[in-house]
């Protein structure tokens, strides 16, 4: 690859990021932490609801594709309600699970679930952009439904950070499709079901407030091609990745050399 396409994929993603952090910012600073705080107790169940059910679905599939072994440390960034925590502690009881998320709301759910099910995930609460651990501390990073709300440039550098040599990195989230008729399609269908949701599930104001934010935040999103060529700049090797519903979902994998 020239340094004049290097240059101008560089360019490309400051300008991205530019653009996210310029209309996003107020909202992921002021208004997403009490949108979630009203969510918290019925999320899991608003999401399969508006996904007719896809979410369940979508995450089995996830963390089918995590591979993990006994004593492993795993840290789930973004980790809501430790959905991805919990089903990897069913994998493997043996695992070391450590759950960040900057919504103290949702980890307190998140961790009444783990007990129920008598499993230990330790519990940080704290903005995901500056991971407060050491460098090499972990062997499995996931993160899952949160990207298109994070500068993903800082949170993916903090990740790769963290994870040992040869450590993995699984990501899935709802991504832009690069079909202009299913992204057209795709948003018209979010207008519609996050509404429906709000309404059946008595959302508070925030929620109510962020419906045409959820819907942009996909629309000035990454799709899955740009995401693994996103990976690899931020200096991650062998990147699949594993779309479905037209790309509206992907997933990938990334290793730290």
């Amino acid at each position: 690859m020239s340094n004049a396409c290097e240059q101008d994929i560089e360019l490309r993603f400051q300008h991205r990021e530019r653009a996210r952090k310029s209309e996003f910012s107020s909202i992921w600073q002021d208004t997403l932490e009490a949108v979630f705080a009203d969510v918290a107790p019925y999320y899991d169940f608003a999401s399969n609801f508006a996904s007719l059910g896809l979410c369940s679905r979508w995450r089995r599939r996830f963390i089918a594709s995590v591979e993990v072994a006994p004593g492993e440390r795993v840290l789930d960034v973004c980790a809501g309600t430790n959905g991805v925590g919990i089903e990897l502690l069913r994998q493997q009881p043996e695992l070391n699970v450590f759950a960040i998320d900057r919504s103290a709301a949702m980890q307190e759910v998140g961790l009444r679930r783990a007990r129920a099910r008598g499993f230990h995930i330790e519990s940080v609460i704290k903005d995901v952009h500056a991971l407060p651990f050491p460098d090499n501390s972990f062997d499995i990073v996931t993160l899952q439904w949160a990207s298109r709300h994070l500068r993903v440039v800082d949170v993916f550098s903090e990740i790769r950070r963290v994870l040992r040599p040869g450590g993995c990195f699984y990501h899935c989230d709802m991504l832009k499709p690069k079909n202009r008729m299913v992204a057209l399609l795709y948003g018209a269908y979010l207008k519609a079901c996050l509404s429906s949701t709000a309404l059946a599930f008595g959302s508070g104001t925030e929620a109510w407030s962020c419906r045409d934010y959820f819907v942009r935040a996909i629309q000035l999103f990454y799709s899955a091609a740009e995401l693994t060529e996103l990976l690899e700049r931020i200096g991650f090797s062998n990147v699949p990745c594993r779309s479905a519903a037209g790309g509206i979902v992907a997933s990938h994998r990334a290793v730290k050399p």
